[in-house]
């Protein structure tokens, strides 16, 4: 309850991101293909339905839509809703899946470590990451599929733990959900598989009660199966051949440009290996890091050590779960040259695993600790270090509200500015027009950017009098430039006009606003 008034409390003062309208637009395509199939004349009087795409020719049609169509439904349910009414609830609607995704570490933690302590513990690293954070009241792909995929992990557990038929259905269908968010959510499915097999061969277990566990496993791959169709109005018309053809495009997914790394701009489709390891270590907190660099090697080492009895044990085929799920994706964006950008977002689903794993190697240096005065003073001094280290953690993020999209552990300006992609989220830019709001006297303010879409999108969560002050006019003589450099770090011209104002957090710039007259 404390975390959702949290919400409540914050959940207004996020810009838009980039894909929000892209997602908004998504939503209503498929509401009027849905609509039109089941009330085609009422579907036909809808005004919202009159400039939007149709679903057949629609580009972005085989993507997910099954968190966007509720709101889709409400704007279609309230005529005239007014484009900030409409992302503000997106927002909080995100971050209630967050609450979701902290909710599942807590319980997975609960039962790896029988303790409520530790689940405390890790759902509590979870909500103190500040990058995390921030993307859970303004991403509404990877941050809502990161809640969903981990659900579906605590319903996997939940699952192995006692199979039965109503636990198969529902984790089928969170399964079905993650799939329907993003098409990797059928990864999920591989990790069930995979579990299933590992439980049938290592896990003691009768006949009476492997016939139960095939049982469960059957009836989740068919409530899966029905789960995903259902939920996704681009399978309905030839659900195998559609799922495959998204899947391929998924694979073939080649986003064409070029991202700040390391100090150069290196195009999206020749990223160096290490660009997904880099990213990880540089915007997650270091004792998270360093702990869960311990988890890792105390689960492996057990398991390559002592393989028959660590995977006897129910936490010893958990910590299996727990290295496929933050091994495999990564593994392959590696081996498979896999396009991401905007820093690692496209992975954000691995990192509850970061998480749990860190409060593996916590519990396990607690546990060496024990009965040796001199391990027990240093796995006590590394506590106080990386309880410090949480707490300033926690304390930039009150700083830096609400951009805690651009928090880097240990880099500062101009290192980071310099190195790497700042607010590529472009949510900084709504504070850059509020300042031209409360600084311009003028009835008619004219602006421009290095991006339409950003200014757009971050121009519909304005309330209306003050959105009508603003007009998008790259020509006018007098206007406000505003910039979040994003694959620009260097300065720009003069002819851009004069810096007025800059955002920045933790001493690093994410924001200018240029002022030519």
């Amino acid at each position: 309850m404390c975390i959702i008034l949290l919400g409540l409390l914050l959940y207004q003062d996020y810009g838009v991101s980039w894909d929000e309208s892209i997602d908004r637009t998504n939503g209503i395509v498929n509401a009027k293909y849905i609509t039109g199939l089941l009330a085609p004349e009422w579907a036909g009087r809808q005004a919202i339905f009159s400039s939007v795409p149709e679903f057949a020719g629609y580009e972005e049609r085989d993507h997910g839509v099954i968190f966007h169509l509720p709101l889709a439904f409400m704007e279609v349910a309230w005529p005239g809703l007014d484009s900030r009414t409409y992302y503000l609830v997106r927002h909080f609607c995100i971050f209630l899946t967050f609450v979701l995704a902290l909710w599942s570490v807590y319980h997975i933690a609960r039962i790896r470590f029988s303790s409520w302590q530790f689940g405390l513990l890790a759902s509590t690293l979870l909500l103190i990451s500040p990058r995390i954070f921030a993307d859970a009241f303004s991403n509404g792909k990877d941050l809502v599929f990161l809640s969903f995929f981990t659900f579906g992990i605590y319903t996997l557990v939940r699952l192995l733990a006692r199979p039965t038929l109503g636990r198969a259905v529902l984790h089928g269908l969170a399964t079905a959900i993650a799939t329907d968010i993003r098409i990797l959510g059928c990864l999920l499915g591989a990790l069930t598989v995979g579990m299933f097999v590992l439980e049938l061969v290592a896990a003691p277990a009768t006949a009476a009660q492997r016939k139960t566990l095939l049982r469960a496993f059957l009836l989740y791959c068919v409530a899966s199966a029905a789960f995903t169709v259902a939920g996704w109005p681009y399978l309905w018309e030839a659900p195998l051949d559609n799922f495959l053809l998204a899947f391929e495009k998924m694979k073939r997914f080649r986003w064409d440009g070029y991202l700040l790394y390391l100090g150069e701009k290196v195009h999206s489709l020749a990223l160096p290996w290490h660009y997904a390891p880099v990213w990880i270590i540089i915007t997650t907190p270091v004792a998270y890091v360093v702990a869960s660099l311990v988890g890792l090697g105390a689960s492996g080492y057990a398991l390559l050590r002592h393989p028959f009895s660590f995977l006897k044990t129910p936490q010893g085929r958990l910590d299996v779960l727990l290295l496929l799920w933050l091994l495999v994706p990564l593994l392959m964006v590696i081996v498979l040259h896999s396009v991401i950008y905007d820093g690692w977002r496209h992975l954000y689903f691995i990192y509850p695993a970061i998480i749990l794993l860190a409060a593996r190697g916590i519990h396990v240096t607690w546990q060496a600790s024990r009965g040796r005065a001199f391990l027990k003073r240093l796995a006590l001094g590394a506590a106080v270090l990386a309880g410090a280290e949480a707490g300033y953690t926690a304390v930039r993020m009150v700083s830096s509200h609400p951009n805690q999209q651009v928090y880097y552990s240990f880099l500062s300006d101009p290192e980071a500015s310099q190195l790497f992609e700042g607010d590529y989220w472009g949510l900084s830019y709504r504070q850059g027009l509020e300042w031209i709001l409360a600084n311009s006297t003028s009835s008619r303010i004219a602006i421009d950017a290095p991006f339409r879409i950003v200014l757009e999108n971050n121009l519909a969560v304005l309330r209306p009098e003050d959105r009508a002050r603003f007009t998008i006019d790259p020509n006018s003589q007098e206007r406000y430039f505003l910039t979040a450099y994003r694959t620009h770090p260097e300065p720009y011209p003069d002819s851009v006009g004069r810096e007025v104002h800059t955002v920045k957090v933790n001493g690093i710039r994410i924001l200018s606003v240029f002022y030519r007259w």
